[in-house]
């Protein structure tokens, strides 16, 4: 039996080495779901695969085994599934799975649901950009997480989403322990100092991890009820020039994100290049092939920051560089002869 792989992509399978035979993917945008699904998904491994799972490294599952005539009784199975992780179904009629195919799960770390250290609810975040984005063939890969620890690795994905809060001072609840100062230094960037026993927070040098709200004995720090976000631009692993993302904006809003987003979308429908493998071209790539500068205006479109937004400039991002021959094209040597292999002393060439 012989199957048109881009339609088996199309509705969340995927070519395996086997012929004939295919795997299930099942996204949970946000990376959380009830623990009753465990116990579907195993239900549909040892019934219609080979009883095994994955765990892939977008937080989703992958079901390996799967005869391809199999595929309508693994849709059926998954509705249940589809309705409790809130994935978005457009395309598809219930019990035929859903559609999927280039723009990869929108991941995130647990978030304040779980965490002290996050700043807002990063599943809730997640699960409004799946339906913002999905369903589509573009790739594009967002990530979020709650705090500048950054346990998600969002600078990793074009699109990063990391938690912030203005800390709130106040100083009828301040009791000049000087915890707070001692956290921000020991945890975070110092940016906040005792002045006359009364801790001053520099907000031009805070980064908005909460620290000083976790420190504090007696509240006097708390935690805005605006959240807000930074946003980093244009990371990729891969074959082609890899590359940490770079910091673009601190102190946004959600508004601002999802149209930011939606903007992303525009930008790469307008400008991928139709004869890319498989019709499908990575964004990073099609924003080097195209331009910052162009890239920026698409990406601002109706973007309304708050006030308090600041935005980084210039935006550079190079990737991977070698320096050819720097060292072993024309070998250092030491004084006996030998090749030199520590580079931290200096050495004679021979």
């Amino acid at each position: 039996m012989d199957m048109n792989v881009k339609e088996l992509k199309k509705n969340a399978f995927r070519q395996t080495k086997v012929r004939n035979v295919t795997s299930s993917r099942i996204r949970v945008p946000g990376g959380l779901l009830k623990a009753e699904y465990l116990g579907k998904i195993q239900e549909i491994a040892e019934k219609y695969g080979n009883g095994t799972v994955n765990l892939t490294s977008r937080q989703g599952f992958e079901i390996p085994g799967i005869p391809f005539e199999k595929i309508p009784e693994v849709n059926a199975a998954l509705q249940e599934i589809i309705d409790g992780t809130g994935i978005n179904q457009d395309g598809k009629e219930r019990g035929e799975g859903y559609p999927a195919s280039g723009t990869r799960n929108v991941a995130a770390c647990v978030g304040n649901r779980v965490c002290p250290y996050a700043c807002y609810d990063t599943t809730a975040f997640a699960q409004r950009i799946e339906k913002v984005i999905f369903p589509n063939d573009l790739h594009v890969k967002i990530v979020l997480t709650g705090c500048p620890n950054d346990c998600q690795k969002v600078r990793m994905a074009d699109i990063g989403i990391m938690g912030m809060t203005e800390p709130q001072f106040d100083p009828n609840r301040c009791v000049s322990c000087g915890a707070c100062e001692k956290r921000c230094k020991s945890k975070s960037v110092a940016a906040i100092t005792m002045d006359k026993f009364r801790p001053v927070r520099d907000s031009i040098k805070c980064i908005g991890c909460g620290e000083c709200v976790n420190a504090c004995p007696n509240f006097a720090w708390t935690r805005s009820r605006q959240k807000y976000y930074r946003v980093t631009l244009m990371g990729r692993t891969g074959k082609k020039n890899p590359r940490m993302g770079v910091d673009f904006i601190k102190w946004a809003d959600e508004e601002s994100i999802i149209q930011m987003i939606k903007n992303m979308y525009a930008f790469t429908e307008h400008y991928i290049n139709p004869n890319s493998p498989g019709g499908k071209e990575h964004v990073g790539y099609i924003v080097d092939r195209v331009g910052t500068e162009e890239f920026l205006k698409w990406l601002m479109k109706d973007v309304h920051l708050p006030a308090i937004a600041e935005v980084y400039t210039p935006l550079n991002w190079g990737g991977v560089e070698y320096a050819h021959n720097q060292y072993f094209g024309n070998n250092r040597y030491n004084p006996d002869g030998s090749i030199v292999t520590d580079f931290s002393e200096p050495a004679k060439k021979r």
